[in-house]
């Protein structure tokens, strides 16, 4: 089953960025670094607000 691109705000200078629901590797925030997503060999651990699911699948 493929995954879904989900929207996430940064609880730390709310940059809103696009991150794979299944991530393999650690996502940090393009502005200031914030872990965002974290791998767990499924469903990645979304650590900021889903805004929105950009792409579901």
């Amino acid at each position: 089953m493929p995954g879904s691109f989900h929207k996430v705000a940064c609880p730390d200078c709310d940059n809103e960025q696009i991150v794979f629901g299944k991530a393999a590797s650690t996502v940090a925030c393009a502005v200031c670094g914030h872990t965002l997503a974290e791998p767990t060999g499924g469903e990645a651990i979304l650590e900021g607000e889903v805004v929105e699911t950009v792409e579901a699948r």
